[in-house]
């Protein structure tokens, strides 16, 4: 198995484990104000693995991408970002 795929499969299920973690963390506490504190936390983890996924993807395929179109992936990303992040 290829070793890029296997680190961004690793971290997707990192990330999924946190969420079901906090899931669990959020009906153990069961209080709305504590579970949106928790679910504030959240919003930091989605972004930092896609970033990493993506990261790990493009230096896997780094040998077979032009730079042009290295630069068109980080614009979406960054575009993904700005959308998910801005208020």
């Amino acid at each position: 198995m290829d070793k890029f795929v296997l680190s961004m499969a690793t971290l997707r299920m990192i990330s999924g484990g946190i969420e079901i973690a906090a899931a669990l963390v959020m009906l153990r506490l069961a209080q709305i104000d504590k579970a949106l504190a928790v679910n504030s936390l959240l919003a930091l983890v989605g972004p930092t693995v896609l970033i990493l996924t993506t990261s790990i993807g493009l230096i896997g395929m780094a040998d077979k991408l032009s730079w042009g179109k290295i630069v068109w992936v980080f614009v979406g990303v960054s575009c993904l970002l700005i959308g998910i992040l801005k208020k």
